[in-house]
């Protein structure tokens, strides 16, 4: 099949608008899961009774299992249980959001494992709070350390997005498919949203590939 110019440029505005919805998915889930991540990490160190086990448990179950299979979980089944139905948009960054924060995590743990036991130590012998231990001397040396972790996660988070079309979520590699239905013409469309998809990610990449050379210099 040969491409057709004004097929493609009749698909562009779609796609875009695809574009925008899969960029606010991941950037909003990665915000979600940057938070969760590390409220599970902080409540896994703690080993605060009966809640420590229980989000490792679901950390666990969550890591265990697909994401669309949770995405179905959240869509169809805990929202009629509650009595409370979210679109498809807030399930999606939900389920994003909570997925991935079962892998930041451990991101995070490791990031605080990761500090100069002297820190904690130095921490301890100045006498200062636990709040300020963590808030002062211990979180400010982790994160740093996380984010190029976090970033490649970010983008496996935006490549993933496309499993939200079983809940109805239209983003650019599903309006791609929903133009191919309308016209019968399929390159144009899944070609443009590749090549998006590459814009998007590609710098992304070079961009966490830089913090990480950058976080290897202190």
């Amino acid at each position: 099949m040969d491409w057709d110019w004004d097929s493609a440029a009749a698909s562009v505005p779609l796609l875009l608008d695809g574009l925008l919805t899969t960029v606010e998915l991941t950037l909003l889930g990665s915000v979600l899961a940057y938070a969760l991540g590390i409220v599970f990490a902080l409540l896994r160190r703690a080993r605060v009774p009966v809640l420590s086990p229980v989000v490792a448990g679901v950390v666990e179950f969550i890591r265990s299992t697909p994401l669309l299979i949770q995405v179905f979980a959240l869509y169809y089944l805990i929202e009629p249980a509650i009595g409370l139905k979210l679109s498809g948009f807030v399930t999606g960054v939900i389920a994003l959001g909570v997925h991935y924060a079962c892998y930041t995590a451990d991101v995070y743990r490791a990031g605080i494992e990761a500090v100069p036991a002297g820190q904690w130590e130095a921490a301890v012998a100045l006498n200062l709070p636990r709040r300020r231990v963590w808030t002062g001397v211990v979180l400010p040396q982790a994160i740093p350390r996380v984010l190029p972790a976090l970033g490649n996660y970010t983008i496996s988070m935006f490549k993933e997005v496309p499993l939200l079309l079983a809940i109805g979520v239209l983003d650019v590699l599903n309006r791609a498919k929903e133009v191919g239905a309308e016209t019968f013409r399929v390159i144009e469309p899944y070609t443009l949203a590749g090549v998006l998809f590459l814009l998007v990610s590609l710098p992304a990449s070079i961009l966490v590939r830089k913090v990480e050379r950058r976080v290897g210099q202190l």
